[in-house]
């Protein structure tokens, strides 16, 4: 089996899911991991599917039709296992404060300084109930290997926390 990654975005509308889902199963597909969504009238989306190898240039070639047709601007990329990550241990961390730029390249410049890959990234803004303006909310998934001093990212986080003045939790 090959895995494959598809990026899609497109116009949102019905459909699209199925039209990218008849693809892949026709070609004997199947569908493991997404994150999928419609932000700001375009849907997009990341989808991991594995193929029997022998498919997987048909399937690339039949999802770029997809593309032809106008429905989605597509990319295909060819997975590699992570033969590492086994040692590696998970970290969630919860971001919230008043919206401004900048929050996700900060947070994100702290990670990387510690050798953290980021698994799973989701930001959210909203207006603030009772305070007036925009929260901004990130929940992150890093990939922390066994070298990383937790104490000292903690340290980090929390310094900068205070710098950019939003709550950051580890859990």
């Amino acid at each position: 089996m090959t895995t494959l990654i598809l990026t899609v975005a497109g116009a949102d509308r019905p459909g699209l899911v199925a039209a990218v889902a008849d693809v892949v199963d026709a070609h004997g597909g199947n569908w493991e991991n997404s994150s999928l969504a419609e932000l700001a009238g375009t849907f997009a989306g990341v989808i991991e599917v594995s193929v029997p190898t022998d498919q997987a240039p048909a399937l690339e070639s039949a999802l770029r039709g997809l593309q032809g047709q106008g429905l989605l601007t597509l990319a295909v990329l060819t997975g590699t296992p992570d033969a590492e990550a086994d040692e590696d241990q998970l970290l969630e961390i919860q971001v919230l404060g008043n919206d401004r730029p900048g929050i996700v390249r900060e947070v994100s410049n702290v990670l990387n300084a510690h050798a953290l890959s980021i698994e799973e990234l989701a930001t959210e803004t909203r207006d603030a109930a009772m305070a007036g303006g925009r929260l901004f909310e990130a929940s992150v998934v890093a990939r922390v290997p066994a070298s990383v001093d937790l104490e000292t990212l903690r340290t980090d986080l929390e310094r900068l926390a205070a710098e950019i003045q939003v709550d950051i939790t580890l859990g």
